[in-house]
């Protein structure tokens, strides 16, 4: 016979499994919510480097002070000075792609590079006799079309605060650099699928993008203090394109002859440029400049890539022809699109602050803390107007 059980008893028996129940989901949803915040990928942006060399080998190199891991199919390397291994090579024959580390060579379809726990860490990655960048983050290197790609993972800040110091000169104002961190940063967030295997490239086709600066210099401390910080238009992040100088006004994309883009540019005058325009003289052969017009930008792009970016450094010339070449005379520098980078220094020296040469540049448009991936609340981001 089964004991008698009181209804006070079975009250109390519901109520312990509920209260168990409840302890159970909290630590379930508290373990999902910080696997969510740990994990790096959300918050980072992948950027093809060194690309424009189309490198066959690339060294990797553990600087002082750093634990750089290899992982070569199962094979797990690891390089620091201190161990007297702190270097390996990395060749692509053929299709097949070599890590070569200490005369042990080995065969994969791909590498990649970490710190110990597979955390960002500081390395070095040099293509041979041509280039040696220093970069904050992880990499995979993978052959591709009898080359070899290389991609860093670098979160956001890190690569904001890169592509200001890459940008921008020693002088520049504070003010002037924390307007192009504020750029550097939308063109992040909102111009992603610029590339196949990777969010943006190291070049002037993105932007362009060096070594991290120093802490507490001040590339580094204008990308903090505008930390999170993005325009959008229409409530919408944007890339947004900027240029060395304007020539005195800045053009529209379908005036040099590209497609609309999610922002309407508007042209604006460029007090600075106006009064100190960038002048430039060049000269190409008839054959190089048969297909070159002006205000044709991708005409532009395609002779400075074969020739070199100071062949042709703006859309604003006019072309004479002696004997068997063109004579080039022009003012400004890149396409004249956005931010002028030129102008803003001079507005940043005169006393304006990021936020009114944001809104010189880019009419209509808003400064918002844009919400971090890990948020999960990209459509609630605080609305700061610029004035």
């Amino acid at each position: 016979m089964r004991p008698k059980i009181s209804p006070a008893a079975k009250i109390l028996a519901a109520l312990v499994s509920l209260v168990l129940s409840l302890l159970v989901f909290k630590l379930v949803c508290s373990t999902a919510r910080a696997q969510s915040v740990a994990d790096p990928s959300v918050a980072e942006v992948r950027i093809g480097v060194l690309g424009l060399f189309h490198p066959h080998q690339f060294t990797v190199v553990a600087p002082a002070g750093s634990a750089v891991v290899l992982h070569v199919g199962e094979a797990r390397i690891v390089l620091e000075k201190s161990s007297g291994l702190d270097s390996a090579s990395v060749r692509v024959t053929g299709g097949d792609m070599v890590v070569s580390v200490a005369g042990h060579e080995m065969r994969a379809s791909k590498l990649t590079v970490s710190g110990r726990k597979n955390e960002p860490v500081d390395f070095v990655l040099a293509v041979p006799e041509k280039m040696m960048r220093r970069y904050h983050g992880t990499l995979e290197i993978k052959p591709m079309s009898g080359t070899l790609t290389a991609i860093v993972a670098m979160d956001y800040e890190t690569a904001v605060a890169s592509v200001v110091a890459a940008e921008n000169p020693p002088d520049t104002p504070f003010e002037a650099l924390k307007a192009q961190a504020v750029a550097a940063r939308s063109y992040f967030v909102g111009g992603r699928g610029r590339h196949h295997d990777f969010d943006f490239c190291d070049t002037t086709h993105c932007q362009f993008l060096r070594e991290p600066p120093a802490p507490g210099s001040a590339a580094a401390r204008a990308a903090a203090a505008t930390r999170d910080l993005v325009l959008v238009y229409d409530a919408h992040p944007f890339a947004a394109m900027y240029t060395r100088s304007c020539s005195g006004r800045t053009r529209t994309p379908q005036e040099v002859g590209l497609s609309e883009t999610a922002y309407p540019y508007y042209s604006v005058e460029c007090t600075y440029c106006r009064a100190h325009p960038a002048r430039w003289s060049s000269r190409i052969s008839a054959q190089d400049a048969a297909t070159l017009h002006s205000s044709d930008e991708s005409a532009r792009l395609k002779i400075d890539r074969r020739l070199g970016w100071s062949a042709v450094p703006s859309n604003d010339f006019v072309a004479t022809t002696e004997r068997d070449q063109i004579i080039l005379q022009g003012t400004g520098e890149g396409h004249g699109i956005g931010l002028c980078q030129s102008g803003a220094k001079a507005m940043a020296v005169a006393g304006a602050d990021f936020r009114h040469i944001l809104n010189h540049y880019y009419p209509n448009t808003t400064v918002v803390t844009w919400p971090t991936p890990t948020s999960g609340q990209r459509g609630s981001a605080q609305t700061l107007r610029l004035h």
